[in-house]
């Protein structure tokens, strides 16, 4: 068994991501997030060739020994610090142990489903209580190092439907470095609200929806002195791709045959197929799991366009929708997000309000407590298993991108009843009794 490159001899840097393009490259250190001659979207790209120097077995033995240690190379991204960013100094690592997150097997939900090998990746099981801290981490590393480098920056800056404010604020706050967060003006829930305002973020509350926010940031941070933080930036991308590693790592180095994930602006879709491409790179898988994303039907422009056969994309105006942090009508990663599709034989399925709250309770009746993101997803699960695409013998994992905990106010209404669009098929209200003994075991009988 070969022994793992220096971390010094590892490099990495942006390069365009558009065919054609590849050999457009920049610094990590430099504030840019498209490319200057195509306008396309960067991402990350690393030595390979440097990582080929270990085999593929190094490789495992060396991430299943940092996944029991402590400390930031404990983390589920720092852990893999040679495959997402070597270049930032031990001291200005920024880190709450993130990821490393529960698989877990669905039991009941997966048995009454009639498919029995289905786990659901718990990235809510994390320090903001979102996936978003995977790629935060890195980005805000990243932020700290430049700016120990001299990099003139005031500070940084996001788009959010709240998951993305919320981990920006605390790893910005955890560094020390200033945050602004735009959020559209009475279209998150409160728990996700406060999050950003109490790590200390300035917190802009516009009277738009995601688009129009992600619209004004770009302009915001265009002259440089604030660092933009949404999944534009391929930084965020290359801590959220660890969460393909941790899948496999956690299922004894062999790939699902499906991944299901929710999709709004589809960062997180292109996360998955580099982490997964990686892994393929480097021999330690043969093959890629088939990828299905998500969209709620009321912000489903990815949806559209593979119903069209990927002809022609074109935005919609997202309509609300209990998945709040996919109501995004005009995603930013959406090239990015076919390409990967492509390459995995990817499909692409919809949820309706009443499909997502209903999967949703469903697994929650067998002991999970699932946000509605989440609920999309197993919404989508449930009816490729209907129609017989997902077989009942494939290994099926379903990612759930943040804690129920954030939406208690749409948890209670679904119990209650009061969800428009949606019957509550497995509503379980309290029975209210008198302080009776009698009565008890009447409601108990």
């Amino acid at each position: 068994m070969s022994t793992l490159p220096d971390r010094r001899d590892c490099r990495a840097w942006f390069a365009c991501a558009e065919p054609g393009c590849e050999q457009e490259r920049y610094p990590l250190s430099e504030v840019v997030y498209r490319c200057r001659r195509c306008g396309g979207l960067l991402e990350v790209a690393h030595d390979v060739e440097v990582l080929r120097r270990a085999s593929a077995a190094a490789w495992k033995a060396a991430f299943e020994a940092r996944f029991r240690g402590c400390g930031p190379q404990a983390s589920g991204v720092w852990g893999k610090r040679e495959w997402v960013n070597p270049l930032v100094a031990d001291e200005n690592l920024v880190s709450f142990a993130e990821g490393g997150t529960a698989l877990a097997p669905m039991g009941r939900f997966a048995a009454e489903l009639g498919v029995p090998n289905v786990w659901l990746k718990q990235c809510g099981v994390t320090h903001t209580g979102s996936f978003k801290d995977l790629g935060l981490t890195v980005l805000i590393s990243q932020v700290k190092q430049m700016m120990a480098d001299g990099v003139p920056l005031r500070g940084v800056a996001c788009a959010s439907t709240g998951d993305t404010s919320a981990a920006l604020a605390a790893y910005a706050a955890a560094a020390g470095i200033p945050a602004v967060v735009f959020l559209p003006r009475g279209k998150i829930s409160l728990p996700q609200l406060i999050q950003p305002i109490a790590n200390g973020a300035k917190v802009l509350a516009l009277d738009t929806d995601f688009d129009g926010c992600m619209k004004i940031v770009q302009e915001v941070t265009a002259d440089g002195s604030l660092y933009l933080a949404n999944s534009l930036n391929s930084l965020r991308i290359e801590g959220q791709k660890t969460v393909a590693i941790e899948i496999v790592q956690q299922l004894g180095w062999q790939p699902p045959d499906w991944i299901v994930i929710p999709g709004g602006n589809l960062g997180n879709v292109s996360a998955l197929g580099r982490g997964l491409d990686l892994m393929l790179d480097l021999g330690l898988i043969a093959r890629r799991p088939r990828i299905v994303v998500a969209q709620a039907q009321r912000a489903n422009p990815l949806y559209l366009a593979f119903q069209r056969g990927w002809s022609r994309f074109e935005p919609v105006v997202a309509q609300t929708t209990s998945a709040s942090a996919i109501q995004i009508g005009n995603p930013v990663s959406f090239r990015r997000a076919v390409r990967t599709l492509q390459a995995c034989d990817g499909l692409v399925e919809q949820a309706s309000e009443d499909d997502l709250a209903n999967a949703a309770a469903w697994a929650d009746r067998s002991g999970f407590f699932c946000d509605p993101h989440t609920g999309v997803a197993l919404a989508a699960l449930v009816k490729l298993a209907n129609a017989g695409t997902i077989a009942r013998d494939d290994r099926v994992v379903v990612i759930s991108t943040a804690s129920g905990l954030k939406f208690p106010d749409w948890k209670i209404k679904y119990h209650e009843g009061a969800l428009a669009d949606v019957i509550s098929r497995h509503a379980n209200r309290p029975i209210e009794l008198p302080a009776d003994v009698a009565a008890v075991r009447a409601a108990l009988a």
